[in-house]
């Protein structure tokens, strides 16, 4: 396979400490995906299959999909946070206050349902269920065939890149979270990918930097960094998240896909990579908050096609009873008005795209 953006090559492996040297990445545009396969890949923001979606879907998987399998199914892969651990054992940690895990006996068949590519793990409900059922989800998705990054059992394997395919696209993921430091994977403990997620922190440059350097060594068609960043209910990201979105595609993030407010924040692409900041609920059973609609988001699908990100389409969706459908019209209208004053000051370009919208890719 033909190697990519080989003007990243001296910065990539100079990256260690060195800040100094962006400009130089910055200067050319990256090169397109080497897959002559068009393929669409699908990104949601938080997949809780606890609590209530857990007693209600257990004799019935895939209704937690409802009406959106025709849609899922139209995809290569769906990439998602997933917001629980999936484990029958464990004891809840002290101090907590939401506890989040579901019955491997059904989860695992509605990941497999909706055609899941890839499971993050970097979250901070990952050991809700301490270290048992931590080892016990990332072992049930693995007997599944389904990719995670995120957690482990020391922090090496946490930070691990996931690496696998989708049709001929070679991905690569790398997944990190700036959620409940209490549960960050240790040298000899198992937890979560933490890191500040900070450019200018050394924690976050020694881990999550690396990390991406190896997922570039492998030289993915697409390399994706997941994170599950930022505080509940902030519909904007911080200055700190802009500029940290930034550097990771500055060397060599194709998509930054954002979770963990729990409502969607606004969509950038930056040198003609899409940034989403969140992407909001996908399933969960939590509180409707007045003004948020918490339950109202997108599925956010990309296409390559002929080797190049094409598009970002945004299609509405909404949670019902514990399941997601696509979103009615009025959901559906206030979303595309939200994501719309969301994006402004991004300057992004959208398209109507039937009940949705569309945002074009590929230009620098």
């Amino acid at each position: 396979m033909t190697t990519r953006r080989t003007v990243l090559a001296s910065s990539l492996a100079a990256f260690g400490g060195c800040l100094g040297r962006v400009s130089e990445v910055e200067s050319t545009c990256p090169a397109p995906v080497s897959t002559n396969e068009t393929v669409r890949l699908g990104f949601v923001g938080d997949v809780m299959l606890g609590r209530n979606v857990n007693d209600r879907w257990r004799d019935e998987p895939a209704g937690v999909w409802d009406g959106m399998l025709d849609r899922i199914d139209a995809l290569d892969g769906l990439l998602l946070n997933l917001e629980c651990c999936v484990s029958a054992r464990g004891e809840r940690r002290p101090g907590r206050e939401y506890y989040f895990q579901a019955h491997p006996d059904w989860a695992i068949p509605a990941l497999e349902r909706a055609g899941t590519a890839f499971a993050s793990s970097a979250n901070n409900h990952v050991l809700d269920y301490g270290p048992t059922a931590l080892t016990d989800t990332l072992a049930h998705l693995d007997a599944a065939g389904i990719p995670t990054a995120g957690a482990g059992r020391d922090r090496e394997s946490a930070f691990e890149p996931a690496v696998f395919a989708v049709d001929d696209l070679d991905v690569a993921v790398v997944a990190a979270t700036d959620q409940s430091p209490s549960y960050a994977a240790r040298g000899d403990a198992a937890g979560s990918a933490y890191a500040p997620l900070k450019s200018a922190d050394r924690l976050t440059r020694n881990w999550v930097g690396d990390a991406v350097v190896r997922a570039r060594e492998r030289d993915p068609d697409l390399l994706v960094v997941s994170l599950h960043w930022g505080p509940n209910w902030e519909v904007e990201p911080s200055e700190t998240q802009r500029s940290f979105a930034r550097w990771l595609i500055d060397r060599g993030a194709d998509v930054v896909h954002g979770h963990s407010a729990h409502v969607i924040q606004g969509v950038e692409t930056y040198r003609g990579r899409p940034i989403i900041y969140d992407a909001g609920d996908f399933v969960d059973d939590y509180v409707v908050k007045d003004g948020l609609h918490n339950n109202w988001s997108f599925l956010f699908e990309l296409a390559v096609s002929n080797g190049t990100l094409t598009a970002l389409d945004l299609v509405p969706v909404e949670i019902e009873r514990e399941r997601v459908t696509p979103a009615g019209g009025t959901a559906a209208r206030w979303l595309r008005d939200r994501m719309r004053t969301l994006s402004a000051p991004f300057e992004t370009t959208f398209e109507r795209r039937d009940a949705g919208l569309r945002i074009p890719l590929g230009e620098c």
